[in-house]
C-alpha cells in the first residue's frame, strides 16, 4: 500500500515544484494575445474557460490508454508502478507541457508544421506521417475496444445490442458528427461532465482496491524484485519470459509518457484564452492520468487471489477489457461495476471521436486545406470508411502498431521541445534527458520486435543507447551551425 502512496504522492510534488521550474523554460507570457483571441472562427479557435479545457484535455488523452496498459504492465508487477511516476514527471509530463506551448506560441498549429518551422521539411514530413499513423491507429483502437466491452455487457446479452458490429457503427456515427462540428456543439457541452466522471470511478475503484484488495503492493516488493533478479535479468527475463527493457515501456505508455497527446493538446491551444493556463491544461492533465495509471496498475496487481497465475489467465481469456469488468463488478458491485464498466467505454470513445478531429485538423493544415463545411466532410468520409475496414483486423495487431507509434511519436516531440528550448537558450535538459531515453527504448523496440527487425533480444539496449546519443549530438552540431550562421 505505501507504494501507492507514495508514487501518487511523487506526481502530486511533480506537478506542485518541478512543473514551475519546467514553466520557466518556456517563456509563457500571460500578456500577450492567444490564438484563440486573434483568430476566433466559431469552428475549432473558441474560447473554453480553463477549468472545462483541462477536463476536455484529461479525458481527450486518457481514454482506455491508461487503464488496459498498466493492467498489462501489472504483469511486470511492482516496477510497473515505478516506471509510471518516472515517466509522468521527467516524460510524459514534459512532452504533454511543450506540445500545448509550442502549439500557443505557433497560432494553435498542429506539431508537424511546427517542426517543419524549427527543423525543417523533411523533419515535417516525417511528422506529419507519425502523427497521422498514430492518430489513425488510435481512432481505430477507440472504436473496436469500447465496441467489445458495450456488445459484452450481460444485460445486452440475447438482443442486438449484444453485437459488437451495431456497437461499432453507432460508434462510427458518433465520430462522424465530432469530427464535423463544432467543437463547442457536443465537445465543451459532454466532455467536462464525463471528464469528472472518471474522476470519480477511478476514486471509488482505488479507495475500494486500498480497503479490501487481498495483495496490496509494498514498498519493499519492488527492492525484492530487484534484489531477485540481476541486471541482465532485468533487461530480459521476468515471470513471464518478457523483457522489461524495452517491453514495459511499451506495453505503458499512456499514464507515463503517450505521443497521442501531442496530437490532442493543438486542439485545446486553440481555445486557451491566456498562456497562464497551460500548465494547469496540459501538465495538470497528464499528472491526473498517471494517478489513473496508478490506481489500474495497482489493480491488476492487488485484486487477484491467484496474483500474477490469475492475471495472466483472465487476460489470456478475455484481454484487459475482462479484467477491468472482473474487479469493478468484484469491488463495487452489480451497479457499481455496470457503472464503471460504462464510464471505461465511455472515456475511449472520448478520445477517438478526437484522434479522428485531430487527424482532420493535422492534414488540412499540411495541406493548406481551408476549414469549411464541404472540406471537412471531404476528408471526414474515407477517413472513417477506411476505419470501418480496419475494425475487422486482429485488434492484437493493431495495438502493437498502436503502442510502437505512440512512443515514436512521443520521442519526436521530446526532440522538438528540445530544439525549442535550445532556440531560447533555457535549460533543455528537462526535454532532452527524456528524448534521449525515450530514443533508446523506442530503437531497442524496433531492432528486436516481430514488427520490426526482429534482431536477438542483446543486441536492443546497445542499439538504442548509440541511436539516441548519435540524435543528441547530432542536434547540438546542428544548433552551433546555425547559431555560427546566424
Amino acid at each position: 500500500m505505501l507504494i501507492f502512496f507514495i508514487s501518487i504522492t511523487i506526481l502530486i510534488l511533480g506537478y506542485k515544484f518541478y512543473g514551475p521550474f519546467v514553466e520557466k523554460q518556456a517563456g509563457i507570457d500571460p500578456t500577450i494575445k492567444t490564438p484563440q483571441q486573434r483568430l476566433e472562427d466559431g469552428v475549432d479557435y473558441v474560447p473554453i474557460h480553463p477549468v472545462k479545457a483541462f477536463l476536455i484535455q484529461f479525458l481527450n488523452i486518457a481514454g482506455v490508454g491508461p487503464i488496459f496498459g498498466p493492467i498489462l504492465g501489472a504483469l511486470y508487477g511492482p516496477v510497473a508502478l515505478v516506471w509510471i511516476v518516472i515517466g509522468n514527471v521527467l516524460g510524459g509530463a514534459i512532452h504533454d507541457y511543450f506540445s500545448g506551448v509550442m502549439s500557443l506560441k505557433e497560432d494553435g498549429k498542429s506539431l508537424p508544421e511546427i517542426a517543419g518551422n524549427y527543423y525543417n521539411v523533411f523533419f515535417k514530413g516525417v511528422m506529419l506521417i507519425f502523427t497521422a499513423m498514430l492518430l489513425f491507429f488510435v481512432g481505430v483502437v477507440f472504436i473496436m475496444s469500447p465496441a467489445g466491452l458495450l456488445s459484452n455487457l450481460s444485460f445486452f446479452e440475447d438482443t442486438i445490442l449484444a453485437g459488437n458490429s451495431f456497437w461499432v457503427l453507432v460508434i462510427l456515427g458518433y465520430y462522424f458528427l465530432a469530427t464535423l462540428l463544432p467543437i463547442d456543439k457536443i465537445i465543451t457541452k459532454l466532455y467536462p461532465l464525463f471528464g469528472l466522471l472518471m474522476i470519480v470511478m477511478t476514486t471509488l475503484i482505488a479507495g475500494a482496491l486500498l480497503l479490501e484488495a487481498p495483495h496490496l503492493p509494498q514498498f519493499g516488493d519492488v527492492f525484492a524484485y530487484f534484489d531477485n533478479h540481476s541486471h541482465e535479468d532485468l533487461l530480459i527475463p521476468n515471470p513471464d519470459g518478457a523483457p522489461v527493457w524495452p517491453l514495459l515501456f511499451l506495453t505503458i505508455t499512456c499514464g507515463a509518457i503517450s505521443g497521442f497527446h501531442s496530437t490532442q493538446s493543438p486542439m485545446i491551444a486553440r481555445c486557451l484564452t491566456n498562456e497562464k493556463y497551460a500548465r494547469p491544461v496540459f501538465y495538470g492533465a497528464m499528472m491526473c492520468e498517471g494517478i489513473v495509471a496508478c490506481v489500474w496498475a495497482m489493480a491488476g496487481i492487488a485484486a487477484f487471489p491467484g496474483g500474477y497465475i490469475e492475471l495472466k489467465a483472465m487476460l489470456a481469456q478475455g484481454g484487459p477489457g475482462l479484467v477491468v469488468n472482473h474487479i469493478a463488478t468484484s469491488y463495487l458491485g452489480v451497479m457499481g461495476g455496470v457503472m464503471a464498466i460504462l464510464a471505461v467505454a465511455i472515456f475511449p470513445i472520448t478520445s477517438g471521436d478526437t484522434a479522428f478531429r485531430s487527424l482532420r485538423l493535422t492534414i488540412m493544415d499540411a495541406f493548406k486545406i481551408s476549414q469549411t463545411t464541404l472540406n471537412r466532410l471531404g476528408l471526414a468520409a474515407p477517413l472513417l470508411g477506411i476505419a470501418y475496414l480496419m475494425t475487422f483486423l486482429d485488434f492484437a495487431l493493431i495495438w502493437r502498431y498502436f503502442a510502437f507509434s505512440n512512443m515514436l511519436l512521443s520521442t519526436s516531440v521530446l526532440w522538438l521541445a528540445t530544439k525549442y528550448l535550445f532556440d531560447r537558450g533555457t535549460f533543455h535538459w528537462v526535454a532532452s534527458l527524456p528524448a534521449v531515453v525515450g530514443t533508446a527504448i523506442t530503437v531497442s523496440y524496433i531492432a528486436t520486435a516481430g514488427i520490426g527487425f526482429n534482431m536477438p533480444m542483446e543486441y536492443s539496449k546497445p542499439i538504442g543507447v548509440v541511436v539516441a546519443l548519435a540524435c543528441f549530438i547530432g542536434l547540438v552540431m546542428q544548433h552551433k551551425k546555425r547559431t555560427v550562421i546566424a
